[in-house]
Formats: structure tokens, C-alpha cells, sequence
């Protein structure tokens, strides 16, 4: 999830693209970024159905500052979204309360602050915070028969740890018998000496930033076609745990994101955060699950975007055509931009304007739907000045090794409503805002 840049800890999560630059306020600022899918695979994909992908206006542009209230999270296809302190004092992280059981049973563990990510797909627990009920997870096999583990991959590290099989309650949905990860149950000396050392090992959940990351992006597996080949799988048979190789998996058998399993609400989810001016000591927040299911979820005059299938879409800023991502799991906008001065100590890879600076960018679907997004970059020392502010609008850094990417991350979502359409059931997946 993030590359760790020395003692700041600074990186980028989502997906593929996913960093976490967080911002511990005692001492660090960090922040979340990513886009993409789970593995290097899947992230490239240029997937999508040929359907519309909910309504596509054939344009559309975000003016002035966005003020959408989030609606009550009190009807059973709700859950609220806090952005605060969180798990590990980490700014701009969207967190949800679920509880994971064992199959079948009211054996359960209710884990908080859990990371909402539209940037990657899968439920992932870190072994540490999720110690009450792992041992009741039975741990799914491979083919071969031995332990099943993944290794997913982001551009700042990875999460290496066994599959599991669990019921998955998330306001009053439920998925039933769905595989996750778990991340960090598995000794160090087991992660594969190839295939899975891109950055640093993520195993608690300190250095997730989270108790854990729901990943609800609008793919419904983690890795999809690519993993069902060994070759080119980010999963892997350990017999009794060890001496672990890559394995197929079908597609039936991956990680998946939860929602999709849901009953009735399951083709997609809505993240609906209240307008923030410049900062605030926390906000709550809804997700929404389906779109168009219930009267609480209708896609209302939103204009849609069809995305990859991994939820990528392009654009351009300041005339420079990017790749563009919406992405929760990003804790500030992040993309190139050599006229915006960087922090000069401790953000460093946070821009840091004299003034607050207004811009814009363009988004484009392909289902040819292009709008404008208005959107202001703050000085990062001073949106992190009071240290005891977690919720920052405006907060924005510098994209690193990406400099075609244009990754809209948390601060985007203030005073908006965000839907993700997932590509599923003959649907074409899509963004609308």
C-alpha cells in the first residue's frame, strides 16, 4: 500500500496505485493514494462491458465548491463513514465498522475502523486487530491442497497472508461464506523470495493505517482472469504454511468484494461525505449500498463515467492527457505539477502554495461523458498546523513515479456523493458524480 519514505512516513495507497502519505498528528503527516486494481495484473486491464453503466449525460463539469450532505445511515443498506483519528492517528482515512463471523455461525469479532477503498476490491483484516476471530476462519486451500495465501501488491508494498472463508455483516448486510484476507498471520520467512517484494511487508495494522481495508471498487475479485493462471498469479500454495508457490485460482475463488454479495444491493455503492471548508477534527459520513435499488440509492442527475474494469478513466490537466482514478483509499489528490512549490521539510511530497491555489482538471468515460472537476490545492503544513484536525480538504502531493496518473483521493469526496457501478451481471462498471 505505501511506499515508506524515511521518517515521514509519506506514501500512496489504492489498488495499484496505492499509497498511503499518512499524517500522524503527534509527529507525521501521511497520506493515502492509489487507483487501480489489487495486482499488477489486474490494474492494467482494459476491461468493461459494452452497456452504459447507469445514466451517461453526454457532459458534465463540477463547479464551485461542492456541498452535498450526506443522507441518515439508519435504513439497512447504510453504514457510517467516519473520517478521524481512526486506528492509528492517520489524517483523511474513510472508516467503517464490520463485523466478521465464522461460516455459519454467531461466532464474531465487531472490528472499527476499517478503511473504505474504492481503489482496490476484497476485504482485508489485519491479523493483529482481527486476533478474536481469525482462529475461527478456516483457512480456504488450493488446488494442490495446501494453504491458500496472497500476496497484493501496491506500488508502495504488499499484504502477505492467508485466505480465509467468513461471513462478512457491514450495517445490515450480510455476505455469506466469502473469501478475504488476512493480512500479517503468516511468519515473514514465508513471503516468496519472487513474485512478492515490491516495498515493504504490511502486516499490522499500524502499518495499514487501519484495522483493515474494505475494498469496494467497482471490480468485483481482486485479481480476476490473471490469477487463474499460476504464471501470472498473485496467489500461493504453502503446505502446512510453508515453502510457499504460486497457484491458480479461479475467479470463484479470489477475494471478492464483499458487496457483491449482498442479496438485493449489490451492483454498487455510494460514498457520501459532508462538505468540508478547510479542515475539521473529524466528519461522518454514509456508504450507501446498490445503486438503484432502493429509494435511498437512486443515481439521481449524477453524471456517469464508464471506467475500466479495474475503475481507471482518463482525462486531462493542464492540457496533458492522464490516467484518472477516484479513489477513497487516498488520503489527497495526487498528481504532477512542477509550478506548485513542495513542502521544504517533513511533507515533502505534499504541495505546500503560499496561497490556497484553484484548478481544475478533465475527466472522460469511455463511454465518451466528459466533465470538468473544480478543485483547490492548500499549503499541507497548514492544513496539518492544529494537530488535531484529521478530516483536510485540499490537502494534494506529488504523484512520484506516476506522472501520467491523476488520482483523485480524499478530499475530492467532501459535499459530494460518489457512486461506484460495479461490472458485474452483464453491467458496464462506471464513476458518477
Amino acid at each position: 500500500m505505501r511506499p515508506m519514505y524515511s521518517s515521514s512516513l509519506f506514501s500512496l495507497k489504492s489498488g495499484l496505485f496505492r499509497w498511503l502519505a499518512v499524517l500522524s498528528l503527534s509527529v507525521f503527516l501521511a497520506a493515502c493514494g492509489g487507483g487501480g486494481g489489487d495486482s499488477g495484473n489486474s490494474s492494467v486491464s482494459s476491461g468493461g462491458s459494452s452497456g452504459s453503466g447507469g445514466s451517461s449525460g453526454s457532459g458534465g463539469s463540477s463547479s464551485g465548491t461542492p456541498n452535498a450532505q450526506p443522507i441518515a445511515s439508519t435504513a439497512s443498506n447504510t453504514v457510517p463513514i467516519t473520517v478521524g483519528p481512526g486506528a492509528q492517528n492517520f489524517v483523511n482515512i474513510p472508516n467503517v465498522t464490520v463485523t466478521v463471523c465464522a461460516p455459519g455461525t454467531s461466532v464474531c469479532q465487531t472490528i472499527d475502523n476499517i478503511q473504505v477503498d474504492t481503489g482496490s476490491y476484497g476485504l482485508r483484516l489485519a491479523s493483529d486487530a482481527a486476533a478474536q476471530i481469525i482462529t475461527n476462519l478456516p483457512i480456504n486451500q488450493s488446488t494442490s491442497g495446501g494453504q491458500l495465501a496472497q500476496c497484493t501488491q501496491f506500488a508502495d508494498g504488499f499484504t502477505w497472508g492467508t485466505v480465509r472463508t467468513a461471513d462478512v455483516k457491514i450495517g445490515g448486510e450480510t455476505a455469506s461464506a466469502i473469501p478475504v484476507q488476512v493480512v500479517g498471520d503468516l511468519a515473514d520467512s514465508t513471503v516468496p523470495a519472487s513474485g512478492c517484494i515490491n516495498g515493504s511487508n504490511e502486516s499490522t495494522s499500524r502499518q495499514l493505517g487501519a484495522n483493515g481495508i474494505l475494498g469496494v471498487g467497482v471490480s468485483a475479485t481482486d485479481c480476476g482472469a490473471a490469477c487463474a493462471n499460476a504464471a501470472t498469479s498473485n496467489y500461493y500454495s504453502c503446505p502446512s504454511g510453508t515453502n510457499c508457490s504460486q497457484t491458480a485460482v479461479a475467479v470463484a475463488n479470489q477475494v471478492v468484494n464483499p458487496v457483491t454479495k449482498f442479496a438485493v444491493n449489490n451492483n454498487g455503492v455510494i460514498v457520501q461525505l459532508p462538505p468540508v471548508t478547510s479542515s475539521a477534527a473529524s466528519v461522518t459520513g454514509t456508504l450507501v449500498f446498490g445503486i438503484g435499488t432502493q429509494s435511498n440509492n437512486t443515481l439521481g442527475s449524477a453524471t456517469s463515467y464508464r471506467s475500466t474494469a479495474f475503475g481507471n478513466l482518463s482525462g486531462t490537466y493542464k492540457g496533458a492527457s492522464v490516467t484518472t482514478i477516484v479513489d477513497s483509499g487516498s488520503n489527497g489528490l495526487f498528481f504532477s505539477d512542477s509550478s506548485l512549490p513542495a513542502c521544504t521539510t517533513t511533507f515533502t511530497d505534499f504541495y505546500c502554495p503560499v496561497n490556497s491555489t484553484a484548478l481544475s482538471a478533465t475527466v472522460i468515460g469511455l463511454n465518451g461523458t466528459s466533465g470538468t472537476v473544480n478543485f483547490t490545492v492548500a499549503n499541507a503544513k497548514t492544513l496539518a498546523g492544529s494537530g488535531t484536525n484529521y478530516a483536510l480538504n485540499g490537502l494534494a502531493g506529488a504523484i512520484g513515479s506516476f506522472p501520467t496518473l491523476f488520482d483523485f483521493g480524499l478530499p475530492f469526496f467532501f459535499g459530494r456523493y460518489v457512486y461506484f457501478g460495479f461490472g458485474t451481471n452483464g453491467n458496464a462498471p462506471f464513476v458518477a458524480f
